[in-house]
């Protein structure tokens, strides 16, 4: 009698969730981080423009890479416990009805590379359900299944902005219905008007900008049908490389 072949054991990615985070821009909220291998082989910002790979930031996510989901790691003195997809899954479906709450300070869509695990995204979008995550994603939208699997999950609620790098990109990107962020260069400062060639209309993150203001305030990247481009200039330690990919 033959024996079945053994199913091949899914992927599984190592994040760490913090429920009320310190990280100046984001606020008192809950935000998640995972394995860098999940960043897309084709985000131009991968090799020296990354901002998350420094400062306190770069250090939790290099250990938090290194590490086999569901197992701690050092980080600094203290040691951080990170979780398997299924526990952070829990951990979100957890989290009172309506909670805002940012998936990824650091990391991409769960799928090495530049390919979405759609399972593993399915199951994070099913836990979302009554709260209110959003989330950026570098992955290509040309690879098969990726932009059909984040169209699903905005329409269920986990919003997810597309990342675009350049203006010019950033009209390609919007013109699917989604909603859509670009990297400005640094130069770019304060409440100016910005607009991407096909005349969309962009709004500089006001906590770029105002000391006030933080994601848990202002929450405009949570809205999926708004009518403008969220912009982030080029900043933290790797600004001048990211500039440069921002004018193109």
């Amino acid at each position: 009698m033959r024996r079945k072949p053994a199913r091949k054991r899914a992927r599984d990615y190592a994040v760490s969730f913090t429920a009320i985070s310190r990280n100046l821009k984001v606020g008192p909220l809950p935000v998640s981080t995972t394995a860098d291998a999940t960043c897309p082989d084709d985000c131009p910002l991968k090799a020296s423009g990354c901002y998350a790979k420094h400062s306190r930031l770069g250090m939790l996510w290099h250990a938090l890479s290194a590490t086999t989901a569901g197992r701690t790691f050092a980080y600094g003195r203290a040691r951080v416990q990170s979780y398997t997809w299924r526990q952070f899954c829990a951990l979100i479906a957890a989290l009172p009805a309506g909670t805002y709450w940012r998936h990824n300070q650091a990391g991409d869509l769960p799928g090495e590379g530049n390919r979405i695990d759609r399972r593993a995204l399915r199951a994070l979008v099913k836990a979302n359900r009554g709260r209110r995550g959003w989330t950026y994603s570098h992955k290509p939208i040309t690879i098969a299944g990726n932009l059909a699997a984040i169209a699903a999950a905005v329409a269920d609620g986990f919003v997810i902005n597309l990342s675009a790098d350049t203006l010019a990109e950033a009209d390609t990107l919007a013109a699917t219905g989604l909603p859509t962020v670009v990297v400005l260069p640094s130069t770019v400062a304060g409440n100016v008007p910005v607009f991407t060639p096909a005349g969309r209309r962009v709004v500089v993150c006001p906590a770029t900008y105002r000391d006030d203001t933080t994601c848990a305030t202002c929450k405009l990247c949570a809205v999926a049908d708004r009518p403008t481009i969220v912009g982030f200039p080029a900043h933290g330690a790797a600004h001048a490389a990211a500039s440069r990919v921002a004018a193109g």
